[in-house]
């Protein structure tokens, strides 16, 4: 079946009338597996990784970001703000078409218009379809017509109040621009028939198995003068497990793997987190900071029944494991230890010299224990950890330390599910979590824990006044460096609280063929694939 698909995908591409080979045509096709399907090729749901990789081929929005998390043109080719920061008026290029389809007079694509962005926006903001991206807008923008096209070339966003991230949400792949004869033609198949402007146009999509694009002879973009995208077409596979991409991965039968899982992470890396001898003759390891912070979340306004409703016993558990052994032993270091505030390594704000964490230091971890009134642990509590069974040699890991100071800690499993249902619910006193930035601004991290905020994202129902008084200031601060002291300011505050013990700061884990070349690692973890070359 694998080798139909394949060579269906060569077929495919062929048919475009390049009067390239089949054997060329073949290198330039780059294949990668992800664990998890595609459920919608419609931007509005870009929501989970698989989405967002497969809308990002399809599409484009106003701006985009490169690799060091910079604001960088796309449809729109420049703008300006407003003094007071409540008005984005953008500039659209004149050379940006939609892919040609069906939907357009004689089926070519016609050009990118300022309306079709407010369509766009006006669709995932208050449109009938629910968009889970509506929060992007949602008592941010005005209420009476936020988005406007003053002509076709010129589109304006207005804010309510000023929000120095918003940029950085337009990268978002939610904020992609569509054509309105295209969602209407298919109505709720839009989701699987996708018509964009990005460097790959669709061909078909087999849900479950697998997605094959082509190369979008049109595309505005060039890099050196030279138009992109460079790959004649893309396949997508889709397996239940990464053990199997990493086989497939070996046995060169695809491109690219991202992730790692237990079971074969020591067959790919020492322990140290480089890539094995045996493995870098054929493969090539990118490993760079991703904008994700591990945790284990504490519910804060429990009563003082909970021995976790004691700072000190929060901050015990901070200090009380080893974090680097704790990556160095379970992730193969990959992974920087949270040793500074929640938010992660990789965005511009980040600061270890100003925002000094917990490190390991168990006698610290028994003098907070017996100042909290337990020696030794004595009378303390069993504490209850909830996680799921990807996470729960991680956790047993932690919880075998925190016994050598007299923490006893039961760890429950769940389903993922029925986790995050708890978590929202306010129903899991201590659990595991992760928080992965929407957009590249230590907002979307520092929000977690706004008081005014529910769960989500404070699953923690944390409230401190200062940290909401530092947080409203820091919505308003149009500079970016005082901001970034403000959120700071904000980390010491959730430091020394310690609504949450700090494990890591992820990693992404990339491995590719070699003779591949122009990926670039990003600390969103997005494939993107218009530059690779293959």
């Amino acid at each position: 079946m694998r080798k139909i698909l394949f060579l269906l995908i060569l077929f495919l591409i062929s048919c475009g009338g390049d009067g390239e080979t089949n054997s060329n045509i073949e290198r330039k096709v780059f294949h990668y597996m992800q664990h998890r399907s595609v459920t919608s090729l419609d931007p509005a749901f870009a929501r989970s990784q698989a989405n967002i990789w497969a809308i990002d081929h399809l599409y484009n929005g106003l701006v985009q970001l490169d690799d060091g998390l910079n604001i960088q043109p796309s449809i729109a080719k420049s703008w300006t703000i407003s003094d007071d920061g409540l008005t984005y008026t953008f500039s659209l290029r004149d050379d940006v078409y939609f892919h040609d389809n069906a939907v357009f007079p004689e089926g070519k694509g016609r050009k990118v218009k300022a309306s079709d962005v407010v369509y766009s926006f006006e669709r995932v903001w208050k449109g009938s379809i629910n968009s889970p991206g509506s929060w992007i807008f949602n008592n941010r923008v005005v209420d009476e017509n936020p988005f406007q096209a003053t002509d076709d070339q010129t589109f304006v966003l207005k804010l309510a109040k000023p929000f120095r991230p918003m940029l950085g949400i337009l990268t978002m792949q939610y904020c992609s621009v569509v054509p309105k004869e295209a969602v209407e033609k298919y109505g709720a198949d839009f989701r699987k028939n996708p018509v964009g402007t990005g460097a790959f146009t669709f061909k078909r999509w087999m849900e479950n198995q697998s997605l094959f694009l082509i190369k979008n002879k049109k595309y505005f973009e060039k890099e050196n003068g030279e138009q992109l995208p460079y790959l004649d077409g893309v396949r997508v596979s889709f397996v239940g497990d990464r053990k199997t991409a990493y086989l497939e991965l070996i046995g060169g039968k695809t491109d690219f793997m991202s992730g790692l899982e237990s079971s074969f992470v020591n067959e790919l890396l020492s322990p140290e987190g480089e890539l094995l001898s045996k493995q870098s003759e054929k493969l090539s390891f990118l490993k760079s900071p991703f904008l994700n912070s591990e945790y284990l979340g504490i519910k804060m306004n429990t009563d003082g029944a909970n021995p976790l409703s004691n700072k000190k016993i929060r901050q015990a558990l901070n200090f009380g494991f080893d974090r680097a052994k704790m990556l160095r032993t379970m992730r193969n270091n990959v992974g920087k230890p949270a040793n500074s505030g929640f938010t992660p390594i990789g965005l511009p704000s980040f600061s270890a010299a100003n925002v000094k964490g917990y490190n390991f230091n168990p006698d610290k971890a028994r003098q907070l224990l017996s100042e909290a009134g337990f020696p030794n642990g004595k009378g303390l509590p069993t504490i209850e950890l909830l996680t799921t069974k990807d996470y729960e040699d991680l956790c047993t890991f932690i919880a075998r330390q925190w016994e050598d100071l007299g923490i006893k800690t039961q760890i429950e499993l769940e389903e993922s599910a029925t986790l995050r249902q708890k978590m929202s619910k306010g129903q899991a006193p201590f659990f595991r979590a992760s928080w992965i930035a929407d957009y590249p601004d230590a907002e979307s991290f520092l929000t977690v824990f706004y008081g005014k905020n529910p769960a989500p994202p404070n699953y923690t129902q944390f409230k401190n006044a200062n940290f909401d008084a530092l947080y409203e200031k820091a919505l308003n601060e149009n500079d970016d460096n005082k901001r970034y002291q403000l959120y700071q300011q904000m980390d010491e505050i959730i430091k020394d609280e310690a609504p949450v013990v700090f494990l890591f700061y992820d990693e992404t884990a990339w491995f590719v063929k070699k003779g591949i070349t122009g990926l670039s690692k990003n600390a969103i973890n997005l494939l993107s694939l218009k530059k690779i070359r293959k």
